[in-house]
This record gives structure tokens, sequence and C-alpha cells, in this order.
């Protein structure tokens, strides 16, 4: 028999043990709730972060506005090349002094191509992708459009463009040009864009482009002989700053200011977003980090 004090104390310390087993038992103690992913704050204007298997959406900044989107725009003409019909990428392109002059009118950024290069299309998916050549993008929606002149042709590629957008249902965008050097038309939304993404991303050839940090071509000169281009680098730091990171493509501009479409894998998860109207090249580069791993936290 237990008596005294210190049986008193043993019998309710016994309780107490039975009475706690049996709540465990039936679950009525459960562990602390986990801390709440605080949301991220970023200085782009608008952002967006989504599940790349299911579209579940992740994170939400101004992500229906509509905004300028630079050279991002080249997704979507990339998108266009690769859904060409019996498309061959060994195809060989002759480059147009057209192409070097209006990238040299425009200042706009380009792959270098030399006039009279032939230049297959595999090597213009690069050089419109890494370095974000516009010269490579003229040279695409010039093959890929349709029309007698090569202004028709251009505005059949653009028309294609918008076409794609529509067949994603998208509802905020509108290209005015292949390149984003656009005439005051051409914008997406963070969410729209992400799709545009999300959608070019299911090929296979537009994937091993955007994920390559470091690409030389070697083009055919007009008297035949091979010429190595000097190599372009991919314009989007995250490849080489973010473990697991996969593309996609910066873009920028007075209006667009800096953009950056991303995507990343861990643990057989991808999440895909993009950042639009940020404040620079090393921030925008910022905001995505910050919404990647806010998007495999709550993913």
């Amino acid at each position: 028999m237990i008596t005294g004090i210190k049986g008193t104390r043993l019998r309710r310390a016994v309780a107490v043990a039975v009475t706690s087993g049996a709540m465990l038992a039936t679950g009525a103690l459960t562990a602390a709730p986990a801390q709440a992913v605080t949301k991220p704050s970023i200085v782009a204007k608008g952002g967006f972060v989504m599940n790349n298997t299911n579209a579940k959406t992740l994170y939400t900044k101004a992500a229906d506005t509509k905004l300028s989107t630079g050279s991002t725009t080249k997704v979507m003409t990339a998108k266009v090349v690769l859904a060409q019909s019996n498309l061959n990428l060994d195809k060989k392109v002759t480059i147009q002094k057209a192409y070097s002059d209006y990238v040299v009118a425009n200042n706009a950024s380009q792959a270098h191509l030399i006039v009279g290069d032939k230049v297959t299309v595999r090597q213009l998916l690069y050089g419109l992708m890494l370095p974000s050549g516009c010269d490579a993008a003229y040279a695409l929606a010039d093959t890929y459009g349709s029309g007698t002149t090569r202004a028709k042709r251009v505005a059949n590629f653009i028309a294609k463009m918008n076409t794609a957008a529509k067949n994603l249902g998208l509802t905020h965008t509108h290209f005015d040009s292949f390149d984003g050097i656009g005439n005051g038309n051409n914008y997406s939304t963070p969410r729209d864009l992400t799709k545009i993404a999300s959608s070019a991303m299911k090929n296979s050839t537009f994937r091993t482009v955007v994920k390559t940090k470091k690409y030389t071509a070697k083009t055919i000169t007009k008297t035949g002989s091979t010429r190595t281009m000097g190599a372009w680098t991919n314009t989007n730091t995250l490849l080489s700053s973010y473990s697991g990171a996969i593309g996609i493509k910066t873009g920028s501009g007075p209006e667009a200011k800096y953009c950056l479409v991303f995507a990343a894998t861990r643990n057989g998860k991808t999440v895909i977003g993009t950042v639009l109207a940020s404040s620079s090249i090393s921030q925008r580069a910022t905001d995505a980090t910050k919404l990647l791993n806010y998007g495999f936290a709550t993913i």
C-alpha cells in the first residue's frame, strides 16, 4: 500500500501519465502548427508564381495588371517558331543587312550576327534567348512569317504570336513586335507570361536552350568557310546563383524596367513565375529568388 505525502504524489504522477497516454493515443494532443511562411515583399510592380505541374497559384502581386514585357516577349517568339509544323532546326537562314540595321537603329541587344552568314534555326534560338538577340528575333520572324515582303512576313509572324496567346486563353496579352521593342501596344501580365513560359517549357528544345549558360555557334560565311562566333552568355543570372534554376528569360527597357521569367526544379517539383518592372538587374534576380524560395516553401 502506498501511504503518506510521497504516496499521494506518486498516485498523482501515475494518473497524469495515464491521462496523457490516453490523450496521445486519441490524438487529443497534437504538435504545434508549423510556422506560416511569410509572403515576401518584392520591388517589382508585378509578380506571379505557380506550381508548374498543376498550375496552382502560389503567389500574386498585381498578377493581372498589363505591363510592358521587354525581351521576355521572346519567350513567345521562340514558342511560335518551335510550334511550326515540320520544323527543321538545322535549316540555314542567311543573315540580311536589314537585321543588322534594325539592331543598330534601335540600339538593341544583339547576337552580333554577321550579314551574309548562314545560321541554323537552332543557333538562332540560342542567339534569341541567351544574349537576347533582336537580330536573331528578326531573322526568325522573317523566316517563319508568311508574305511576299519582309514587312508582311514580320506582321504575319506577330499575328501568329497573338493567335498563340489567344489559344492559351490569355486575355491580357498583346504583341506588336517580335522582340519586345514595341510600338506602344506590346504588353502582358505576370500571370499570362508565366502561362506562356509554362507552355513553352513543354518543348524539349526550348528547355535545353533556356537552361544553357553559354553557347558558341559555328556559322557558314559567304565564302563557305566556318566562322566561330563569340560565345553567347545567358543574361539570366539565376542559372548560376540559384540551385535548381532551369530558365527562362530576362527583359528590360525604358518602359518595361527590369523583368524576369524564371523557373527552377527541386526535389522533383518545378516552380515557375514572372516579375515585371523591377528596379535593376540585380533587384529582379533578388525578387525572383524570394519568389522561388516562397514557392518551394508553399508548394
